[in-house]
């Protein structure tokens, strides 16, 4: 085994994911993994990377939002571990991206 790399094995991108549900978008206040808003969960030697999204780009809350991000999914990794969430705007999001579940919430059968 390298030296370089933990001796243990990775975070499953499924499990991540699952985590980020814990992350509330504070406008709508839904998860943002059921608004669509996580793009991807790459998983990584030492490294996961999150694609995020906000609902519009002119979201004043997406520093709120990516920090919420980074305390849920910390526990997760381990210590050597790095996360890098990236604030990404192609596709841009629409409401279609949200999951049946979570329209119902909102009233949009």
């Amino acid at each position: 085994m390298s030296a370089d790399l933990p001796a243990f094995p990775p975070p499953d991108p499924d499990r991540l994911r699952l985590l980020l549900r814990q992350v509330v978008d504070p406008e709508i206040g839904l998860n943002i993994v059921d608004l669509g808003l996580v793009y991807g969960v790459e998983v990584a030697p030492a490294r996961v990377r999150i694609a995020l999204t906000m609902t519009s780009p002119a979201c004043p809350l997406s520093d709120i939002v990516i920090a919420d991000v980074e305390a849920a999914l910390a526990p997760a990794l381990p210590e050597a571990w790095r996360l890098d969430v990236d604030l990404v705007w192609e596709p841009p999001w629409e409401p279609s991206m949200i999951q049946p579940e979570a329209r119902a919430k909102l009233g949009w059968s």
